[in-house]
């Protein structure tokens, strides 16, 4: 079965995911994590991709990131998996694959679903137990955001600017968002979402998205269905 194109639609943000291959390690140490950040940035801005919130964790990575134009964000990550693979191979006398197929990603509502899909990125080494705050890990975009460090890479999105018009009382306002641990509802519908690549949002902007897109974007449940299990 031939596979459905890419949801991809300029200005619209997309949280993507790309996983090491067999859930094996992408990153060994600490000259991979900077070596990736070096490419995605890159990447990024060579392609016209806006990086708001990102993450590298041991074997998979997670990115929002607004394309300027359709193709742009498949174009940034075929050349981050060019440069990093022959990067990462070479390192360590190593051949093949490194990534886990083709990337999945999800176009994300405006406003609180692009903030929400922000928290879920930069907690998840909080949920791994790896940390016990995301400003305790050194691998993602939250110094930025919620504490000001300074990472060129990041452009922030508009619902992030929002939050207030000078950056040290928006990045009070943006700390406060994980001050409580989010609905654990909101994390598993964005993961289902992703990797279903359908729309995360309101029952609007899935209509919207589904009208451009002419074919339907409802989410199927997880598991095969009733009758499958039961034969």
């Amino acid at each position: 079965m031939a596979r459905l194109p890419r949801l991809d639609l300029p200005g619209i943000p997309q949280h993507i995911v790309q996983r090491g291959n067999d859930r094996q390690p992408c990153f060994a140490d600490n000259a991979d994590f900077l070596r990736y950040r070096q490419e995605l940035g890159e990447a990024a801005f060579k392609h016209g991709c806006a990086l708001h919130a990102y993450v590298l964790m041991t074997n998979h990575v997670h990115l929002l990131v607004t394309p300027a134009e359709p193709g742009a964000v498949s174009r940034m990550m075929q050349a981050i998996g060019r440069r990093y693979v022959a990067s990462f191979n070479a390192r360590y006398r190593r051949t093949g694959t490194l990534w886990e197929g083709r990337f999945k990603s999800a176009l994300v509502d405006s406003e609180q679903y692009a903030l929400a899909c922000y928290r879920y990125i930069e907690l998840n080494p909080v949920r791994a137990a790896m940390v016990a705050t995301p400003a305790d890990y050194r691998w993602s975009s939250h110094g930025h955001n919620a504490h000001g460090h300074n990472d060129p890479r990041i452009t922030p999105h508009p619902a992030y600017l929002a939050l207030a018009r000078d950056p040290a009382t928006r990045q009070a306002i943006y700390r406060s968002l994980f001050d409580c641990a989010p609905p654990s509802a909101d994390a598993e519908s964005l993961r289902l979402h992703t990797r279903q690549q359908k729309p995360w949002g309101s029952e609007k902007f899935r209509q919207q998205i589904e009208a451009l897109a002419n074919r339907s974007m409802d989410v199927r449940p997880h598991g095969r269905p009733r009758s499958e299990r039961g034969k």
